[in-house]
């Protein structure tokens, strides 16, 4: 290995995201303090166990884990369908977790190695904008506790809570000020950086446990051991083969609830020391804590019927902070709903929050910091008035579900070009450049496969969303991330090179320093790293 001369020296440089390695040649117009590779990689398989738990452990993670024992099936069949998805989302957050974990940078920039180091743009952004939307939503669900609290102790509040004598864009008074406090909070947590946000993350995921284990405790204690069930569907149920399609429905919905925060994963694993403990938080943090998560949910909510009782309509509550809000015991309910405030922030800045800022700093890394993207993501969570978006149960199908089927391409994109094309090698220096010889400069900067894959692969799920039915909308994902992966590898394998790379020479390494997949330093100049994957990537 040649020694490196002064402008090829590595500086470190501390900003929010962490302290990171920022070499002379690496291009601004690439790079920042945030995007750059970690100087040091320290989390362990707690910290990513936490992050799980910070994710599941929401308002819309409790409604889900409920809406899955309501679905007409045996409660067997549930846990059957529960097990078997929640292993599959362990087994691809693995695969999205190793090119970030060994090259030490966020998700958008892995991109780069499929669409180029232009092109990685597309991804950011879609995945940004998916975020953004989802921030608002979490936002506005959590903030309904706060609304419900007030009223629990100032009465006199309730004309403010109506939305017709003191509202505004379709919130009223009360609602706003429940939605400015919880956007306040978690922008404070945001931006003091994501030391901060991991120790939030690493408290709130076992103090959020125990109140849900209390919870759950006190009302099956009121409701008696009989009353409680693991079957909270309505009506004879269904049988046969319809059993076992919403079998794999249930299987799906699964998967499909965790893709957006398993696409930016990486946003996380990036911060593991070792692929290793990434994996074994990922197993304790998905398979174990879900599983334990969801039998939970719905114990407390089959006593909740019994204690509580249903709705105005006659449906069973699932909403866990409208359970907690009809607890008769003032200092419970007060507990329960700040708990889920709480857990709700902890989801929201890991997976809405965090993802959104990697993303929109990629686009422009001079002018958009870490920061600034978080706050991009945060101001635009409130202009698109998510309470009118949740409430419209038609608009926010479509809007969802459409960007959601571009979740699926973006996904087997990645894993195909990694895995499949790259065979788990990254010229990690080469992220940065925009140099033309540059390995991942392709085409003026952009990958025409990659581009072409996102476009054609999401027809079909785009277009199950608008004609198909609820069912078949539910496997958007795996539609797009077979069709993103098949024609993605068959584009880089048959594509003309020239078509790829255009009239540049073949793209080679700028640098003598590449990564393996065992995340090793390779000792050689030649650009393509020989030897088999290895089980453990050392931190940087």
């Amino acid at each position: 290995m040649s020694t490196p001369t002064p402008a090829e020296a590595a500086q470190s440089h501390h900003g929010a995201a962490g302290e990171s390695v920022i070499k002379a040649g690496y291009d601004n117009r690439l790079t920042n303090t945030d995007l750059a590779p970690l100087k040091e990689q320290k989390w362990t398989w707690y910290n990513i166990f936490a992050f799980w738990m910070s994710d599941v452990h929401s308002v819309g993670g409790y409604v889900f884990a409920g809406s899955l024992f309501a679905l007409g099936i045996a409660a067997w069949q549930v846990l059957v369908a529960l097990v078997v998805g929640i292993v599959a989302v362990n087994i691809l957050s693995n695969l999205v977790a190793k090119p970030s974990q060994i090259a030490g940078v966020p998700y958008p920039v892995t991109t780069r190695v499929s669409f180029g180091v232009k092109g990685a743009n597309i991804p950011a952004i879609i995945r940004g904008a998916i975020a953004v939307v989802w921030y608002g939503i979490q936002t506005y669900l959590a903030s309904v506790a706060f609304g419900l609290l007030a009223l629990k102790f100032w009465p006199g509040l309730e004309p403010w809570g109506d939305v017709d004598q003191h509202g505004f864009m379709g919130l009223s008074a009360l609602g706003w000020a429940g939605f400015l406090l919880m956007w306040v909070l978690q922008a404070f947590v945001f931006w003091n950086g994501m030391d901060t946000i991991r120790k939030f993350i690493d408290f709130c995921g076992p103090a959020v446990y125990v109140v849900m284990i209390a919870l759950a405790g006190y009302l099956i204690a009121k409701a008696g051991w009989g009353n409680v069930s693991l079957d909270l569907s309505v009506g004879d149920g269904l049988t046969g083969w319809s059993s076992v399609t919403m079998m794999i429905s249930a299987f799906a919905l699964v998967v499909s609830y965790f893709s957006g925060p398993m696409l930016n994963f990486g946003d996380f694993s990036r911060y593991g020391k070792t692929f290793r403990e990434v994996k074994k938080g990922n197993f304790w943090g998905l398979p174990v804590n879900f599983l334990f998560f969801s039998l939970l949910v719905v114990c407390t909510v089959s006593a909740a019927v019994t204690v509580i009782g249903t709705d105005a309509d006659g449906n069973i509550i699932t909403d866990p902070v409208h359970i907690v809000d009809k607890i008769d015991n003032t200092t419970a309910a007060v507990l329960g709903v700040l708990t889920f405030a709480i857990a709700t922030i902890g989801i929201n800045i890991v997976a809405n929050f965090v993802s959104p800022a990697f993303d929109f700093s990629n686009v422009a890394p001079t002018k958009i910091s870490w920061r600034t993207g978080g706050m991009i993501a945060a101001i635009g969570s409130v202009l698109i008035t998510p309470w009118n978006l949740f409430n419209n149960p038609t608009a926010i199908h479509y809007t969802m579900d459409t960007l959601g089927a571009v979740i699926g391409p973006l996904f087997g994109i990645l894993i195909a070009d990694f895995y499949l094309v790259k065979k788990q090698k990254i010229v990690v220096d080469d992220l940065f450049t925009m140099k033309p010889e540059g390995t991942y400069w392709y085409r003026n900067g952009w990958n025409p496969v990659a581009v072409g894959s996102t476009v054609f692969a999401s027809i079909l799920p785009i277009c199950v969303v608008i004609f198909g039915t609820a069912y078949q909308a539910s496997f958007t994902w795996f539609i797009g991330a077979g069709l993103g992966m098949a024609v993605y590898w068959l584009g880089m394998k048959f594509v003309p090179t020239q078509l790829i790379y255009g009239s540049a020479p073949t793209a080679h390494t700028t640098t003598d320093i590449a990564v393996d997949a065992a995340g090793e330093p390779d000792p050689t100049p030649e650009p393509v790293i020989a030897g088999a994957a290895a089980e453990e990537a050392p931190s940087s």
